[in-house]
């Protein structure tokens, strides 16, 4: 008996060892994880390994070979569905093929063949993300159950296994598969977490837009890059008059929809941010030239322009408006100078009437004219 209990306790050491460096091995190593034929191999490959350790060494009774292969099996195919059982008991049914013995297709049978059907029959296909998301570890264990009930009772009509061996199998491949979920599930929440922080440390929480760090973090390496670029600063005219008004959950209201102008006006290879308060950020990435910089900020000023927003009639100009301010550089600028500029020009836009395009130095862009640029960066 105490052999039999220490024999168990390697297999499930072994298990959990193995699934722990497996998932910080894949923490460490760069492996482009959106490619699901190559997920599929590497995995397969890692879980098909997994169990042939567990066989290598069994607990022999009577001519059989003992051990947990079924765990790592059964996990498999319940998480990823019958394409990765299929592949990871390739190499176990070649390596049990290999020893023979007079119990080697039951073996077959019951611990590698059984557990993978048994997995899928319970696997969510619905589910994409099987390995990223948080598995429901009462309906895998529940599904074990239904397995080992099954196997259990097929070895002792068919294989002169004990009572006793087939208990303290079916207990210690529980703790066995169950330590494999919680490993896999704590490994996703930690993940999940790092993601949902990362992500709210990068962006503005009502807006979802990136902050202003973000913002200057990318757009400070097109800088580095002396890439000509134009900087975009927007601010919402009278918006303490619409928060006043209509109150802040309608502002807040506002704002995103002034995000979702923005980011359906720029370019995939722009940039947007949330400056603070009503007040917006972007980069236009590889102007031509000031004119064409003045002509895209002038459209997104018009895009908000033409947007109906809930009671702006009730604004001073009866329609909730933008006002812009534009710096534009060829590459010879640095981006603090540049956003220096462009709330400068944005200023000038306030204090010239609001609704309205000003390009740095002080070029006005007036609505419904043809864009002109004079003189240079002073």
């Amino acid at each position: 008996m105490g052999d039999l209990l220490f024999f168990f306790l390697e297999n499930m050491a072994l298990i959990i060892a193995l699934m722990y460096l497996a998932i910080k091995t894949k923490e460490a190593v760069a492996v482009d994880w959106t490619n699901p034929l190559k997920q599929r191999i590497i995995i397969s490959s890692f879980f098909g390994f997994l169990t042939l350790s567990i066989m290598y060494n069994p607990f022999m009774y009577e001519g059989m070979r003992v051990d947990l292969r079924e765990v790592p099996i059964f996990f498999i195919s319940y998480v990823g569905g019958w394409q990765y059982g299929v592949l990871s008991a390739i190499m176990p049914i070649g390596f049990r093929a290999y020893l023979g013995g007079p119990t080697m297709v039951v073996g077959i049978l019951q611990s590698i063949l059984l557990p993978i059907i048994v997995g899928c029959l319970f696997h969510d296909q619905k589910r994409k993300d099987h390995f990223s998301s948080i598995m429901n570890i009462r309906k895998m264990m529940v599904a074990f159950v239904i397995y080992e009930a099954v196997k259990s009772l097929w070895m002792l009509f068919s294989t002169p296994v004990s009572l006793l061996i087939v208990v303290a199998l079916f207990l210690f491949a529980a703790v066995a598969v169950f330590s494999m979920a919680l490993i896999l599930n704590s490994e996703n929440r930690s993940r999940l977490l790092r993601k949902e922080l990362e992500f709210y440390s990068n962006r503005d929480p009502m807006t979802h837009l990136p902050n202003i760090r973000f913002f200057k973090n990318s757009v400070g390496k097109l800088v580095d890059k002396e890439q000509a670029m134009a900087i975009i600063m927007l601010d919402v005219d009278y918006f303490k008059v619409y928060n006043d008004t209509h109150g802040h959950q309608k502002g807040d209201a506002v704002l995103r929809s002034v995000a979702q102008i923005l980011l359906d006006s720029i370019q995939k290879e722009d940039f947007v941010a949330r400056y603070g308060g009503e007040e917006f950020i972007c980069c236009f990435v590889a102007p031509l030239n000031p004119e064409e910089a003045a002509e895209m900020a002038d459209r997104i000023r018009k895009n908000i322009q033409d947007f109906h927003f809930e009671g702006e009639e009730q604004q001073p100009e009866g329609v909730l408006t933008v006002s812009v301010g534009v710096s534009y550089a060829a590459g010879e600028t640095g981006l603090e100078e540049m956003i220096e500029e462009a709330d400068q020009s944005l200023y000038e836009s306030k204090r010239q009437g609001r609704n309205r395009t000003t390009v740095f130095p002080g070029i006005m862009v007036e609505s419904n004219e043809k864009v002109l640029i004079e003189g240079g960066r002073s």
